[in-house]
């Protein structure tokens, strides 16, 4: 019989034990997998509520993984985007009734598609030259505004939606999770410097 230990050498500590020592240092709240709801890491930021858990979706008979972070926000403009990279995501970036916008910078246009309800926010929200750069320092990302009572089966109150950054795969290495967490920070303040959002606690929790 193969021992504990040796079985952590061969596969390492779980995920769930690495979430759970990630949510010490980041100061953050660790829940335990329910019958409903698996794990997930909540850290506060300003008034928001960012949200860390895992997903699976079958395509056919194969499980597709991914990671997602995930937050309520006042939407005050009702503003839509998705941003992805080209490569990776394309079968999920057919949004009817947007088209493919340019945001001025060469290198981050060739890697990323960027699909918006709104233009010149959208260009607004990608200026910002250090999100765009942790952006593309991740080799597969999704980063989208989610509508309400869209995708996760609890309706948002008028005026709130949600930001999702998606990456594939379960996460288990925690400085990669950091930067993601920094990144999505980011986004939500960027979404406040462009007027997109309020700078509120909303009143809908995941």
């Amino acid at each position: 019989m193969v021992g504990m230990g040796k079985l952590l050498s061969w596969f390492g500590p779980s995920r769930m034990a690495i979430w759970r020592r990630l949510s010490e240092e980041l100061d953050a709240r660790y829940s335990k997998k329910r019958w409903s709801t698996g794990d997930r890491i909540d850290v506060d930021h300003g008034p928001w509520t960012i949200t860390l858990d895992v997903y699976t979706v079958m395509a056919g008979n194969a499980p597709l993984l991914y990671t997602r972070f995930r937050a309520p926000y006042l939407n005050v403009e009702e503003f839509r985007m998705k941003i992805y990279r080209s490569s990776l995501f394309g079968v999920i970036g057919k949004w009817f009734g947007m088209q493919d916008i340019e945001v001025g910078s060469l290198q981050f246009d060739s890697d990323f598609i960027v699909k918006a309800s709104d233009r010149r926010m959208v260009r607004r929200f990608c200026g910002n030259a250090s999100l765009r750069r942790q952006m593309s320092a991740q080799k597969s990302i999704a980063l989208s505004i989610v509508e309400e009572g869209g995708w996760f089966g609890a309706r948002h109150p008028d005026g709130t939606d949600v930001l999702s950054l998606v990456v594939s795969g379960h996460l288990k290495d925690t400085e990669r999770i950091k930067e993601l967490f920094d990144l999505f920070a980011e986004a939500l303040d960027q979404l406040c410097d462009i007027g997109a959002a309020y700078s509120e606690r909303p009143d809908f929790t995941l």
